[in-house]
Protein backbone atom coordinates (compact mmCIF):
# COMPACT_ATOMS: atom_id res chain seq x y z
CA UNK A 1 0.00 0.00 0.00
CA UNK A 2 1.24 3.10 -0.90
CA UNK A 3 2.40 6.00 2.03
CA UNK A 4 1.96 9.14 -0.13
CA UNK A 5 -0.65 10.17 -2.58
CA UNK A 6 -1.25 8.73 -5.56
CA UNK A 7 -3.62 8.41 -8.82
CA UNK A 8 -5.23 5.72 -9.41
CA UNK A 9 -7.00 5.43 -13.56
CA UNK A 10 -9.63 2.77 -12.38
CA UNK A 11 -10.92 2.66 -15.94
CA UNK A 12 -7.65 1.21 -16.98
CA UNK A 13 -7.08 -1.24 -14.19
CA UNK A 14 -6.76 -4.95 -15.00
CA UNK A 15 -5.72 -7.99 -13.28
CA UNK A 16 -4.61 -11.52 -14.50
CA UNK A 17 -7.59 -13.36 -12.72
CA UNK A 18 -11.55 -12.25 -11.65
CA UNK A 19 -11.91 -10.55 -8.39
CA UNK A 20 -7.78 -9.39 -8.50
CA UNK A 21 -7.04 -5.99 -6.79
CA UNK A 22 -5.01 -3.23 -6.48
CA UNK A 23 -4.74 -2.39 -2.60
CA UNK A 24 -5.08 1.51 -2.41
CA UNK A 25 -5.28 1.70 1.38
CA UNK A 26 -5.41 0.59 4.95
CA UNK A 27 -7.42 2.57 7.60
CA UNK A 28 -7.28 1.32 11.16
CA UNK A 29 -8.54 -2.08 9.37
CA UNK A 30 -10.86 -0.64 6.92
CA UNK A 31 -9.44 -1.68 3.45
CA UNK A 32 -9.84 0.33 0.16
CA UNK A 33 -9.38 -2.03 -2.93
CA UNK A 34 -10.15 -1.41 -6.58
CA UNK A 35 -11.21 -5.05 -7.94
CA UNK A 36 -11.09 -5.75 -11.86
CA UNK A 37 -13.38 -8.79 -13.09
CA UNK A 38 -15.60 -10.60 -15.17
CA UNK A 39 -16.95 -13.36 -13.69
CA UNK A 40 -19.08 -13.44 -10.12
CA UNK A 41 -18.13 -13.76 -6.85
CA UNK A 42 -20.21 -16.19 -4.41
CA UNK A 43 -22.94 -15.42 -2.26
CA UNK A 44 -21.54 -14.16 0.95
CA UNK A 45 -21.93 -12.42 4.50
CA UNK A 46 -19.22 -9.94 5.40
CA UNK A 47 -17.82 -9.59 8.87
CA UNK A 48 -18.94 -6.38 8.98
CA UNK A 49 -20.32 -3.22 6.60
CA UNK A 50 -19.33 -3.31 2.89
CA UNK A 51 -19.82 -0.35 0.73
CA UNK A 52 -19.23 -1.13 -3.20
CA UNK A 53 -18.70 1.19 -5.94
CA UNK A 54 -18.89 0.59 -9.44
CA UNK A 55 -16.21 2.76 -11.33
CA UNK A 56 -16.98 0.99 -14.95
CA UNK A 57 -19.02 -1.60 -16.54
CA UNK A 58 -22.27 -2.78 -14.71
CA UNK A 59 -22.84 -5.18 -12.02
CA UNK A 60 -25.89 -7.04 -11.03
CA UNK A 61 -25.84 -7.20 -6.94
CA UNK A 62 -28.19 -9.80 -5.64
CA UNK A 63 -28.77 -9.46 -2.16
CA UNK A 64 -30.93 -11.36 0.23
CA UNK A 65 -33.59 -9.88 2.46
CA UNK A 66 -35.95 -11.98 4.56
CA UNK A 67 -35.10 -15.05 2.75
CA UNK A 68 -36.07 -13.45 -0.91
CA UNK A 69 -33.97 -12.65 -3.76
CA UNK A 70 -33.50 -9.65 -5.43
CA UNK A 71 -31.49 -8.06 -8.01
CA UNK A 72 -30.30 -4.65 -8.77
CA UNK A 73 -28.41 -3.51 -11.26
CA UNK A 74 -25.49 -0.97 -11.13
CA UNK A 75 -24.16 1.24 -13.16
CA UNK A 76 -21.02 3.08 -13.57
CA UNK A 77 -20.84 5.33 -10.35
CA UNK A 78 -23.18 3.42 -8.73
CA UNK A 79 -22.39 2.34 -5.36
CA UNK A 80 -24.25 -0.84 -3.30
CA UNK A 81 -24.25 -0.39 0.73
CA UNK A 82 -24.17 -4.13 2.44
CA UNK A 83 -25.04 -3.65 6.37
CA UNK A 84 -24.24 -6.36 8.32
CA UNK A 85 -25.68 -9.68 8.00
CA UNK A 86 -26.38 -8.85 4.34
CA UNK A 87 -26.31 -11.68 2.00
CA UNK A 88 -25.12 -10.94 -1.04
CA UNK A 89 -23.16 -12.21 -4.67
CA UNK A 90 -21.68 -9.72 -7.23
CA UNK A 91 -22.70 -10.45 -11.17
CA UNK A 92 -20.64 -8.10 -13.75
CA UNK A 93 -21.96 -7.29 -17.21
CA UNK A 94 -19.10 -8.49 -18.74
CA UNK A 95 -15.61 -6.58 -17.43
CA UNK A 96 -16.16 -4.15 -14.45
CA UNK A 97 -13.98 -2.33 -12.12
CA UNK A 98 -15.45 -2.11 -8.52
CA UNK A 99 -13.74 -0.16 -5.76
CA UNK A 100 -14.57 -1.78 -2.48
CA UNK A 101 -14.48 -0.63 1.23
CA UNK A 102 -14.92 -3.10 4.32
CA UNK A 103 -13.22 -4.76 7.17
CA UNK A 104 -9.99 -6.16 6.54
CA UNK A 105 -9.92 -9.92 5.88
CA UNK A 106 -13.54 -10.01 4.91
CA UNK A 107 -14.83 -12.43 2.80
Amino acid sequence: MPDTQQTIRSAEFTASRAWGALDIANMNGITVRLHWTDQPYKWHINDGEEVFAVMDGEVDMHYRENGEEHIVRLKSGDIFYAGIGTEHVAHPCGEARILVIEKEGSV
